[in-house]
């Protein structure tokens, strides 16, 4: 369980308050606006109604005292950059802050953000992925060059175990796990045999999964 610092309470930021609560984080929600604030009370430990861009206002909330904190500010950036840069200033362990443009995402890096979250483009990657192949149910980019894919088995891989098809090798990939009716089977050995009722998840740099699964 960490404690969790969440600027910015629109709909982006309750979602991830959602997501934070469910995983039992003491989470600490701000925004300037109380009905935003009045509609994740619900689902955050403490709420203020407060400016983040003042210094004093952050200070009071002891920054150092958080684990991460998540700047999900959307329609002014200058807000969300000058939020992020006084986090740092104030002692802040991990701060998190959300882009909407990718001149965005490098001005964040440069002032004080660990990490960037892109949502839009996030999404609009996995739809353009997911949406244009029939044999793809789901996919997850691990960084600029590798991925985990869920899809169907190859018609020429059924019958066969992992082992035989010696997938490693000859792709460059590695199978995860496996996917029957919704349930999800990590313990997979080179005896582990596909057939045509499961998905697989498997792990590689993009342009190999690409290769392999023809997408």
């Amino acid at each position: 369980m960490k404690n969790i610092l969440l600027i910015g309470a629109g709909r982006f930021g309750r979602h991830i308050a959602m997501q934070l609560s469910q995983l039992e984080h003491q989470i600490m929600a701000v925004d300037t606006n109380e009905e935003r604030i009045n509609d994740v009370l619900h689902l955050v430990t403490n709420a203020q109604i407060g400016d983040s861009t003042n210094a004093e206002f952050l200070r009071s909330l002891g920054i150092g005292n958080f684990d991460v904190c998540i700047v999900t500010i959307g329609g002014s950036f200058q807000n969300s950059l000058e939020t992020t840069s006084l986090l740092k200033e104030l002692g802040a362990k991990c701060v998190v802050s959300r882009a909407e443009r990718d001149v965005h995402a490098k001005f964040l890096l440069r002032n004080g953000a660990d990490h960037v979250i892109y949502p839009e483009k996030q999404v609009a990657e996995w739809a353009a992925i997911r949406y244009t192949a029939d044999h793809i149910f789901d996919y997850m980019e691990i960084d600029g060059q590798h991925a985990i894919f869920e899809v169907e088995v190859p018609h020429e891989w059924i019958g066969k175990s992992v082992g035989e098809l010696n997938i490693r090798r000859k792709y460059g990939i590695n199978i995860l796990g496996i996917k029957h009716s919704g349930k999800t089977d990590v313990s997979i050995t080179s005896d582990t045999v596909l057939s045509g009722e499961i998905t697989i998840l498997a792990l590689g740099e993009y342009k190999a999964l690409q290769k392999c699964f023809r997408i």
